[in-house]
């Protein structure tokens, strides 16, 4: 899909020889570990110690290295012998090349995917586009360390470590070329390397989707961006305009973008795998889309709106869901639904008191202009219970400040009705470095919804979180539901790891590692539904 002002991904690639490739190469990094308190070099120090004098063991010890994920010590060889030996010719010793000695704590999927990130930041390129010499290349040995999973992870620390997003004028930059070398039979590592390439890039594209400036990004825009992804990846789209979503009975999209310029879109993709048959489950993903949000007459003070252009992350990580999910060969049918409208301020605006009529015919009071998400949302979940009777339905949205207040701003909050589906998407959570964790759908809290003119109040108050997830649970039928509440993730304030500051793309990867495996629905209850006979990854 089109994503404008952003610099290319890095570009990676397998090696097995680090000697090969060592000449021309710019920057190396090389893995290093502590066992039993005791620093020890990783695979690859051996070849560089046979070419240049250094001590490296004492060259960590002066920094106070300990081994910990992501920890760097750089040094700069000034010797060519480093480069290329057999090239003794020149007098001036050839370009420097910078040395990083890369800590992998304990080696896990999560210490690589933290190490990957950290190469790629000590190496971003101080070049600009246009220059003779190009991106730098960086060749690293710290995934031979690692079985399939750890090279995973670490490729996907590499790719979203270095992402950056801004409008100044002038050229972005060149992202680097990495090889990862050392790698015994590398060809057979490609599935493990393109599944990386494959979620980082689907975290990528949902962070840079949050980042384009309202003035851009409409619904309208973000449905033309749906447009593309379905041309190129071969999905089906339907895509229901302001007079269409009247027309059909979305209350909630039609009232929430009523008082815009910007007409709301209801957009659908649908996937499906090589092999599908009528026995295939199929999995429903609904993306909140609010391209921005004022708080409507409910208005939000200044501050609190300087971000709310990514209050359309959870449509964005659908989108970038649903690009990749034939590269990851999954096994099961997939439809996206983006429900997206911009919440304004205008005569025309939503009033508190107003009540709207759903898909479906459920109605709700608006007693908050600032709740529309919820009000968005319930549409989409309800049309896809009544028209596409899908086996999973998961819904995805930056939806509640209170989410951000339970967890923080490093987990996801997730509600489910299922405790399969709850422990499919931890799991996933878990390998894909997004975690979540489970909050409880509190039926005593139900009572809070009630609302004296329409069947529930979009505004029940305290606890926050909870009751807007009780709200969207009586869109879901009895199917098997997951929600996602992504507020408290949906931004990073810092540099961290693999986490840029700004939008975090959140929920992006962690569905596609749930989606991908063998059997997503496992253990979910059935409701009838035969097991997949998909192709996935075990």
């Amino acid at each position: 899909m089109t994503l404008p002002n952003t610099p290319l991904r890095p570009h990676v690639s397998l090696g097995e020889d680090l000697a090969s490739e060592l000449p021309g190469a710019d920057v190396l990094a090389l893995p290093f570990l502590a066992e039993d308190g005791t620093l020890v070099l990783g695979p690859g120090a051996a070849e560089l110690l046979e070419r240049v004098d250094v001590d490296l063991i004492a060259l960590l010890e002066h920094q106070g290295a300990k081994g910990r994920a992501g920890e760097v010590v750089e040094h700069v060889l000034l010797s060519r012998s480093a480069r290329d030996p057999g090239d003794q010719d020149s007098g001036d010793g050839g370009a420097p090349l910078t040395l990083l000695l890369v800590g992998v704590g304990s080696s896990t999927p999560t210490d690589l995917r933290r190490a990957g990130a950290a190469v790629v930041r000590r190496s971003r390129s101080p070049q600009r586009a246009g220059d003779a010499t190009g991106p730098r290349r960086v060749v690293t040995t710290v995934p031979a360390l690692a079985d399939d999973a750890g090279l995973r992870a670490f490729v996907e620390g590499l790719v979203l470590g270095g992402f950056r997003y801004d409008l100044k004028t002038g050229d972005p930059g060149l992202a680097p070329q990495v090889v990862l070398a050392g790698l015994v039979r590398p060809s057979a590592r490609e599935t493990a390397l393109e599944a990386a390439l494959a979620t980082g890039g689907a975290g990528w594209a949902a962070r840079t989707l949050a980042l384009v400036p309202s003035n851009e990004k409409t619904p309208v825009w973000l449905a033309e961006r749906a447009a593309e992804v379905a041309s190129a990846q071969k999905l089906d789209i339907r895509v229901w305009d302001e007079t269409q979503l009247r027309d059909g009975g979305f209350g909630g999209l039609t009232g929430v973008g009523q008082a815009s310029a910007n007409p709301p879109r209801l957009v659908q993709l649908d996937y499906a795998p090589s092999r599908a048959s009528r026995r295939t489950p199929h999995v429903v993903l609904v993306g909140k889309g609010i391209t921005f949000d004022t708080g409507g007459l409910s208005i939000k003070p200044a501050d609190a709106m300087m971000n709310m252009k990514r209050d359309m992350t959870g449509a964005g990580v659908v989108l970038a869901v649903m690009e990749q999910l034939a590269a990851l060969d999954c096994p099961v049918k997939v439809t996206g639904l983006m429900a997206c409208a911009e919440n304004s301020v205008s005569g025309s605006s939503l009033r508190p008191g107003d009540v709207v009529r759903h898909y479906g015919g459920r109605t709700s009071e608006v007693t908050n202009t600032d709740a529309e998400g919820r009000l968005v949302l319930a549409d989409a979940l309800a049309y896809a219970v009544a028209e596409l009777k899908p086996d999973v339905l998961v819904d995805v949205a930056t939806l509640t400040g209170a989410v951000k207040i339970s967890l923080g701003q490093r987990t996801g909050g997730l509600f489910a009705d299922d405790d399969g589906l709850a422990a499919q998407l931890d799991v996933a959570g878990k390998a894909a470095g997004e975690p979540l964790w489970r909050l409880p759908l509190v039926a005593d809290y139900e009572e809070r919804l009630e609302s004296k003119v329409a069947d529930a109040d979009n505004a029940a108050g305290s606890p926050g979180a909870i009751t807007a997830a009780l709200f969207l649970q009586h869109f879901t039928g009895d199917v098997p539901w997951a929600h996602l509440d992504i507020a408290s993730v949906g931004d990073s304030p810092v540099d961290a790891f693999e986490w840029t500051p700004g939008a975090t793309g959140f929920g992006a990867r962690l569905l596609l590692h749930w989606l991908e495996q063998r059997d997503p629905l496992d253990g979910v209850r059935t409701s009838g539904r035969a097991p997949s006979r998909g192709r996935g990854r075990p």
